[in-house]
């Protein structure tokens, strides 16, 4: 099958490309880029006044199956997956039971070929059961197809333990450490950021050292063994500079940043906003500004958006008892492009840089580029399309967004994975997977 979109402006920065160009698929890859293509037998689609780049490639998200269906599966997550331009992600191991054995790595790989929109990475558990006490079975999940490893919503207290294995997973090649940094003593049951609004509120607050003991700690180890480490959902100044020092250092360390903690700050928890209850919490407006800076001179790394599903009932307690979380998966790209492309803050090339070509590198699966032979991952925006966040419309199973009721103007209107539509103006349909 072939299929020709015209008239986009292509945006490719694993190829240095920004301009008005036709892009060709055939058998489900890339099969050529330039201005007037022709193509026998091919369908086309006009696309012109759009924008055609690759696909996204979110790095962390809680799909929840197996074992927290209520909230999330694989198929209600996929679907918002591509709802929201993103065509791969990596799912966290944090389930019932968790991702430290092969049969979990099987059903989940099954359940996504079953639900057939997105291609789906499982996480191994950096320990067994993540419990922080004992190795995971790195081997029988090598085995499996894993190549990240992380007990996500957990941080490996023990120091000596992280140690060995930072050294044992040198053995296994291509692997990657995923660190949820957080010093548990110092964040001390914290709620929120610790700050005017904590104590206003009246919330034990969680400092910023609580991460940033934990950065420079993970960062030390990696320096010692030459694992390659990635920091998941920074969300400090002091964690910026951490990993700049790494980055001057030449150390294989990367790290990512959520929109949530890019657009917002701790005074979205005003009102005891349970959907804005998430950890590491909002931090303050200089973290902000720090987290933008770094991003946009590639310190941070990644888009990525920790999407954690969560029932309307559960974030309806008091804000001590409602759980940590939001969900990103269809909110990413339109806040995203709402609230810095078009306020000139990030260009629309570093953020297919950020939150496609550089994920897909570290995480070593395809995508991230519209090469010739790549498989035909594309997302297609209209950057004047003008719509509001409506939880109610979501594919997904949760509605747990700070950003609801607010005002878009830039969206996803066509994903397509292995040159298959999957999404067409806001409309998911379901279709074999590659």
């Amino acid at each position: 099958m072939k299929l020709l979109l015209k008239g986009a402006t292509v945006v490719d920065p694993s190829q240095d490309l920004e301009e008005q160009a036709d892009l060709l698929i055939e058998d489900g890859v890339v099969a050529g880029i330039g201005r007037g293509i022709r193509a026998d037998y091919a369908r086309e689609l006009d696309l012109s006044g759009k924008y055609l780049v690759p696909g996204f490639v979110d790095m962390h998200v809680h799909l929840r199956e197996p074992g927290f269906e209520g909230k999330e599966t694989i198929a209600t997550g996929t679907a918002a997956a591509v709802a929201g331009g993103i065509t791969s992600l990596a799912c966290m191991p944090n389930t019932a039971p968790p991702v430290d054995n092969p049969l979990v790595v099987g059903y989940i790989q099954q359940k996504a070929r079953e639900a057939g929109l997105a291609r789906v990475y499982p996480v191994g558990a950096l320990t067994r059961n993540r419990q922080g006490e004992f190795m995971a079975d790195y081997s029988a999940l090598y085995a499996a197809g894993v190549r990240a490893f992380s007990d996500d919503g957990d941080p490996v207290d023990n120091s000596y333990l992280l140690y060995q294995i930072f050294k044992y997973l040198l053995a296994f090649e291509d692997t990657l450490i995923i660190s949820h940094c957080e010093d548990r003593r110092l964040a001390a049951n914290g709620l929120v950021h610790e700050g005017y609004w904590s104590n206003l509120l009246g919330l034990p607050g969680i400092p910023p050292a609580a991460e940033t003991v934990a950065v420079a700690r993970e960062i030390l180890l990696a320096q010692a063994t030459g694992k390659r480490l990635h920091l998941a959902h920074i969300s400090t100044a002091g964690a910026v500079e951490w990993i700049r020092w790494a980055k001057e250092k030449g150390l294989p360390v990367t790290a990512e940043v959520t929109p949530h903690h890019l657009l917002l700050t701790d005074a979205a928890v005003k009102g005891y906003n349970t959907a804005a209850k998430v950890n590491p919490p909002l931090r303050s407006e200089e973290d902000r500004q720090a987290l933008l800076q770094g991003l946009r001179e590639g310190i941070i790394d990644v888009i990525a958006t920790d999407h954690a599903p969560h029932k309307i009932d559960e974030k309806d307690l008091d804000y001590f008892e409602a759980p940590f979380g939001v969900i990103g998966l269809e909110t990413a790209v339109p806040m995203l492009l709402t609230e810095l492309v078009h306020r000139g803050e990030l260009s629309l090339r570093e953020l297919v840089q950020a939150y496609s070509c550089r994920s897909a590198r570290i995480l070593g699966v395809p995508g991230g580029t519209l090469k010739p032979g790549a498989p035909a991952d594309i997302a297609v925006l209209d950057l004047e399309a003008e719509g509001v966040i409506e939880p109610r419309r979501f594919y997904s199973k949760a509605r747990n967004t700070p950003f609801a009721g607010r005002k878009v103007r830039g969206l996803p209107v066509l994903t397509l994975l292995g040159g298959e539509i999957k999404m067409e103006e806001g409309a998911v349909k379901v279709g074999k997977q590659e």
